[in-house]
């Protein structure tokens, strides 16, 4: 009876797969993964479980994943160059949510980056810090917004004595000031926190700040924004091993039973990808988000960080208040084969949430599937057509999108 309910459900996939094909994707929170890495997925692993460590899972038949998950956790703490990493929370905020556990306790003040500030939903009262405790103080800021203000955050150190600092940020655009705030933190036992999501290929690919390296205690991630992997998450770590049995245990059972074995074994093969590949990729994507950044200035559009380049990231910042909002942006850009997201800026209220100023644009797939400088300024000219010009480009951007439908930096070849 529901058989045809079935065949529209994979109608819908395959829409789904030629639209975006056909789109040019700018989300900096997105990536594709290969076709080597899709191949391993939809395997019997898809419904199996394995709780605990390889080797020490509470279920029997567990031996294949326990060489692979042993291998990826092995590759994960070379690729960081780190004494830990725990590779079963499911997705960031789910890593997240693991070493928060175990750090705040109710009424421990925390600092983050503010919401307009770029910091995410995790850091705050409505998401997983939340859970924890209300008392969460926003770091101060330079006048650019984009910045964390070390000497004024010194200051409100020792007169709030906070037990957590969360550093990193979803609109992420220059490195934060591990090195400053680390050797403070650790003198007065502050568990210092890095929220590497977004930019944890560019880590991997050493074309960013590396927080480990600059003093950072604890790092958490997503494997599928500028790292090409599934979705999932990692907690990485330079702490003594009975601090990390601490985390290890807000992990499992803490956040976690089962912990996806499909997505995780689509992960080992992206960090061979990243392994082999990963410099040359970081590399390309920060290029093209500086090219593309530079464009867009150059015709006349407000992008953030003038001053400082523009971006250190894959990420590029749009003030479009002048141009209807962020929302409206992104709804016309969308209408003509652009998907990028709407976005708070530094210092809007947050009652400007559903029409922001800002747009977020990321470079990290389109790299993925080889567009280089050349091609951000066709799509900084694009956007200039679009926003700038109110003309209709969406065929011009299926045509050039067309010619970029292969996955680059990985073993498809």
């Amino acid at each position: 009876m529901y058989e045809r309910n079935v065949s529209h459900i994979e109608a819908l996939v395959q829409e789904q797969n030629e639209w975006r094909g056909r789109c040019v994707n700018l989300i900096a929170s997105e990536n594709v993964t290969s076709r080597r890495v899709r191949g391993v997925m939809g395997s019997d692993f898809a419904h199996r479980y394995a709780e605990g460590h390889p080797g020490e899972r509470y279920y029997q038949g567990t031996e294949i994943i326990d060489e692979i998950e042993g291998l990826l956790k092995q590759h994960m703490k070379g690729l960081f160059r780190c004494r830990h990493a725990d590779v079963r929370p499911i997705s960031g905020t789910i890593a997240n949510d693991a070493v928060f556990s175990r750090y705040i306790r109710p009424g421990d003040v925390v600092m983050v980056n503010s919401t307009p500030g770029g910091g995410h939903i995790s850091h705050h009262r409505v998401g997983a810090v939340g859970k924890y405790t209300k008392n969460i103080v926003n770091f101060p800021v330079t006048p650019d917004g984009y910045h964390i203000d070390v000497d004024h955050t010194m200051e409100l150190l020792k007169a709030l004595e906070p037990k957590v600092m969360i550093l990193g940020k979803s609109l992420f655009l220059f490195p934060e000031p591990v090195k400053e705030l680390a050797p403070v933190c650790k003198r007065r036992g502050i568990a210092l926190i890095y929220d590497a999501a977004h930019v944890l290929g560019l880590v991997a690919g050493h074309q960013f700040q590396d927080p480990l390296a600059e003093g950072a205690p604890l790092v958490t991630g997503s494997t599928h924004k500028t790292f090409f992997g599934s979705q999932r998450g990692v907690i990485l770590s330079n702490v003594d091993d009975d601090e990390w049995r601490k985390i290890d245990k807000g992990a499992f059972p803490g956040s976690s039973s089962n912990h996806h074995l499909e997505t995780l074994v689509a992960l080992s093969v992206s960090t061979y990808e990243m392994l082999e590949f990963g410099v040359e990729y970081a590399r390309q994507v920060v290029a093209n988000a500086k090219h593309l950044a530079r464009r867009l200035h150059d015709l006349g559009f407000k992008v953030e960080g003038a001053e400082f380049g523009f971006t250190e990231s894959h990420q590029v910042a749009v003030d479009v208040s002048d141009l209807g909002g962020g929302d409206a942006a992104a709804r016309t850009l969308k209408d003509n084969g652009i998907i990028v997201n709407m976005n708070l800026l530094p210092f809007e209220p947050l009652d400007h949430v559903t029409n922001p100023a800002g747009l977020r644009l990321g470079t990290q797939e389109m790299t993925r599937v080889g567009m280089k400088e050349p091609e951000m300024e066709a799509i900084a000219g694009f956007f200039g057509k679009v926003l700038l010009g109110k003309k209709f480009v969406g065929d011009e951007v299926k045509e050039f999108r067309s010619k970029f439908q292969d996955v680059q930096y990985s073993f498809d070849a």
